[in-house]
């Protein structure tokens, strides 16, 4: 391991946070009175399931690569299911709730759940690309991608906490909103130009 390999860890970690990072925003913007162990507990389980997507993804390539290969193609798929039901909910619940007075969005631990699924599935993906690391060096670049992807998820609830307080009634709308966006994204991507 030499420093070119913690850098393109860092790198791919952040490259992978991106989705989590929009998702942490919106999660922001739904609850901006979010105390900070409840933020260190989302970007947690974000950060979690970026470990163990790549990892689950490095043993299927070094035990079952033709199961996987096949289950490579409902990637998309189920991302745009997942976040098109969660962000549909927030933001239905947004418009119900836009004329009273604002209120958090709950966050229970099966939506975080989703969310960590959703934002990560994509991330199984990892597994190829490091396919040829051994397991000490597959776990420390999955580590690394874990820290890069808590750090970048804590700046987004941050983020969309302060702009929550600011946006008020409209926040669950926006949050809504930017899960859809998500949704269609990783389905556009990975559809049409993997």
């Amino acid at each position: 391991m030499d420093f070119l390999f913690f850098f393109n860890s860092a790198l791919l970690g952040a490259g992978l946070a991106m989705d989590a990072f929009s998702v942490s925003l919106a999660n922001g913007l739904g609850d901006p009175s979010m105390k900070r162990p409840k933020m260190c507990g989302i970007a947690g389980t974000f950060a979690a399931f970026q470990f163990l997507m790549p990892m689950l993804g490095w043993l299927c390539v070094h035990t079952i690569l033709q199961y996987f290969k096949s289950f490579e193609r409902l990637i998309p798929w189920i991302a745009l299911a997942l976040l098109l039901y969660i962000g549909g909910k927030m933001l239905i619940e947004g418009i119900k709730s836009r004329g009273e007075a604002a209120s958090a969005v709950r966050m229970t631990f099966g939506t975080l759940m989703v969310q960590g699924i959703a934002t990560s599935i994509d991330a199984l993906s990892v597994g190829f690309t490091i396919a040829d690391y051994g397991l000490a060096n597959a776990l420390v670049c999955s580590l690394i991608v874990a820290v890069v992807t808590f750090a970048i998820c804590m700046g987004g609830l941050y983020l969309g906490r302060a702009f929550g307080t600011k946006l008020a009634g409209k926040a669950g709308i926006l949050g809504g909103s930017i899960l859809i966006f998500i949704g269609i994204e990783i389905f556009v991507k990975g559809v049409f130009f993997a």
